[in-house]
Parts: structure tokens; C-alpha cells; sequence
């Protein structure tokens, strides 16, 4: 029996998974608060990243049965702070529908006098109205809104009662790594297409095509504009799309990760360098 719609998520949602449980082993175990502070710190990063696969998963669903969909997005929920079908409603049918046009894009970059937001501003107005616009989306969609409802319910519903039980362990393992991923996650988004103004999808989107580790841990984030041209194609499609493409992508439309990024790269051309 095929579980999985694509085999490339095997081991991305195995390692996830298994961050999930230990989470779940150290709320259940751990009453030390300095370690749960410790182990908030330690996690945020990686959660960040996580931010990334429940985005694809939302464009291209993981598993075959809808319910094992449904158990992931929880478990995504409670990572990211980002809740099953979020991300359809503000992503695949707002900011994808919208994002050449900052007077209707739900990630818009320009304030409303027309001018680049300061990336502060950007970062806080994106998160706070990430539900508001995601149910404003919704009205026009109201079979979809009705999932994202049901799943905002459910996820708040477990948290909630997660933190009846045992309030310190779920604020410092759930509550506040789920609203910190999603300020991170509007933050990482700030880059994708400020300041490029313009109707062409191809020059519309920076991509980071040149951080192997970047593209392993964000599932090919890198590939942006292939994402934009096609954005139901899943994740291991993007490299290849953008081979077809890449003649058309300006130079500008290039850019770094952030540092930690660069230091896993030079670490394994390095590890690679002593081997040889």
C-alpha cells in the first residue's frame, strides 16, 4: 500500500516526526525549567525550518488518506504556530494569486502609501494578520475556510489542553516556539520579493539556488521563481523547473541565506575536502 503521494517526504516527515515525539517525551518528563528554556533555544531553529515543509505540504499534500494529512498538519501546527490550511487560504489562493499586485497580496511589501516597508514592519504587520487575512481569503472560499476552522479548533484545542495539565512545559515547548516560528516565518518571507516590482512572474521572485544546505532543509525554498511559475508542483520538482527557466531569471533576483546556512555548506565542502 502506497502511503506517501511522493517518496521524497519519507525521510523529511521521519525526522520531523521524531523531533515531534521527543517534544512530546520532554513535556511529559522534564520538569526543569532551565532545560525546557534550553531545549526553546535549542529547537527554534530547526522549527523554523519545519515552518518550510508545512508550507510545501499545504501546496502539495504529503499522504495519500486524508486523515494522516489532517495528523500532520496538527503536529505541523503545534511546531509552527501555522494551522492546517492557513497557508492555503493566506498562501496558495492569496499571496500566489496576489503577489504582483502589493494592493492585494496578503505578504504585501509596500505600505499604503506605495513605499518598500522597513523589514521590522513587515515582520510584525505579516504576523499579526496572518489569521485575519487567512479568513478573509476564506469568505470566497467557504469549503476550505470550513477546514480551516475545524483545524484551528483542533489544534487549539489540544494546546489548550496540553497547557492544562502542565502550563510551564506546554507555554515554554509549544506556546511560544509556535508564535516565535511564526514571526520567523514572516520575516524569512521578506526577502522573496521586496523591492522587486514588477507583472513578470520570472523577475518577481529572489532565489537561493547556491546553499545546498539551504535547499536540504527548506525542501528547494531556493527555487522561488520556479515555485511562483508552478507553485502546485511538489518540492523535489523545483531544480528541475528551474534549469528550464533560469535564462529568463535576472541577476537580481539572486540572493545568500542567512549565515547559519553558509556555515553548513562550508563545513561539508570542508569534510569533503579532508576526505578527498
Amino acid at each position: 500500500m502506497k502511503v506517501f503521494n511522493y517518496k521524497e517526504d519519507r525521510l523529511p516527515i521521519l525526522i520531523i516526526s521524531t523531533y515531534f515525539l521527543i517534544d512530546i517525551l520532554i513535556y511529559l518528563n522534564v520538569e526543569s525549567i532551565p532545560f525546557l528554556i534550553f531545549w526553546f533555544f535549542l529547537g527554534i531553529w530547526p522549527k523554523g525550518n519545519i515552518c518550510s515543509w508545512n508550507h510545501h505540504h499545504q501546496h502539495c499534500q504529503t499522504f495519500k488518506t486524508p486523515i494522516f494529512n489532517r495528523m500532520l498538519e496538527v503536529m505541523y501546527g503545534l511546531q509552527t504556530g501555522i494551522f492546517g490550511f492557513t497557508w492555503v487560504l493566506h498562501h496558495n489562493l492569496g499571496h500566489h494569486l496576489n503577489y504582483l499586485d502589493q494592493d492585494k497580496d496578503e505578504s504585501r511589501w509596500k505600505n499604503s502609501k506605495g513605499d518598500t516597508m522597513k523589514r521590522l514592519r513587515y515582520t510584525a504587520e505579516v504576523s499579526i494578520t496572518s489569521y485575519i487575512r487567512a479568513f478573509k481569503v476564506g469568505k470566497k472560499h467557504p469549503k476550505v475556510l470550513k477546514r480551516f476552522l475545524m483545524m484551528s479548533i483542533t489544534t487549539l484545542t489540544i494546546v489548550g489542553a496540553l497547557t492544562y495539565y502542565k502550563p510551564i512545559s506546554a507555554i515554554l515547548i509549544f506556546w511560544i516556539p509556535m508564535i516565535v516560528s511564526l514571526v520567523l516565518t514572516a520575516d524569512a518571507t521578506y526577502s522573496h520579493h521586496t523591492g522587486l516590482d514588477t507583472k513578470d512572474p520570472k523577475k518577481a521572485s529572489r532565489n537561493i539556488v547556491d546553499s545546498v544546505w539551504y535547499n536540504r532543509l527548506t525542501g528547494n525554498l531556493g527555487y522561488h521563481t520556479a515555485h511562483h511559475v508552478k507553485f502546485g508542483m511538489h518540492w523535489s520538482k523545483m531544480p528541475t523547473l528551474h534549469e528550464k527557466i533560469k535564462a529568463d531569471i535576472p541577476a537580481e533576483c539572486y540572493g545568500k541565506p542567512m549565515i547559519l546556512f553558509l556555515g553548513l555548506d562550508w563545513l561539508s565542502k570542508t569534510a569533503k575536502g579532508l576526505v578527498s
